[in-house]
């Protein structure tokens, strides 16, 4: 291995050390408010040492919003082989539980919720548009479904947002157990 073949591999594993801890960092404060020495206490490493690796604060959250979509694939990939050679409904409902179990860690579900929130920046609203583009395609590969089903397994993706975020397993109350019906929380599925 070269010099510059072990500068790039150790700069590569910086970068993915870096990103594991802007994950629960952005997740905690989103995109406006983390600063990035903030992220970079949590790695251990200088301020300026991220920005040459990710030029910038925009460049660290947008790296951090790849890491996380390429999660949430690896994810759905595994769901998916749970389910091989089965129908479309069966392999999106492996899919979706498998991304459940993803989601309750609270950070990634923070971060794309964050990511949301700062959608007006283009440079994350092309990240996002990027991430869902792949996340769809991956889906539709790998399921089979129609467009329909796969429409309908994204909105049940985002249904699952909300009741990861607001904890609407812990409430027992009609119009919470309506939005939980038949959903995996918490690797269960809930019946309202």
């Amino acid at each position: 291995m070269s010099v510059t073949e072990a500068g790039r591999s150790t700069a590569e594993a910086r970068r993915a050390a870096i990103l594991r801890h802007a994950v629960p960092v952005f997740a905690r404060s989103g995109y406006h408010a983390t600063p990035v020495t903030e992220i970079a206490d949590a790695a251990g490493i200088s301020q300026a040492y991220v920005f040459r690796l990710f030029g910038s604060k925009l460049g660290l959250f947008t790296a951090t919003l790849d890491r996380c979509f390429g999660l949430i694939e690896q994810a759905l990939r595994e769901g998916a082989e749970q389910a091989l050679d089965a129908p479309a409904p069966q392999v999106l409902a492996a899919m979706g539980d498998s991304y459940a179990e993803l989601i309750a860690d609270r950070d990634l579900l923070m971060l794309q919720v964050h990511a949301q929130s700062a959608a007006d920046v283009p440079e994350i609203r092309e990240a996002m548009r990027r991430g869902y583009a792949s996340t769809v395609t991956l889906v539709h590969e790998l399921s089979g479904g129609t467009r329909d089903q796969v429409r309908y397994f994204m909105a049940m993706g985002l249904m699952c947002h909300l009741i990861t975020a607001l904890d609407l397993d812990e409430v027992d109350a009609p119009w919470a157990l309506t939005l939980m019906n038949g959903m995996t929380v918490h690797g269960r599925r809930a019946d309202g």
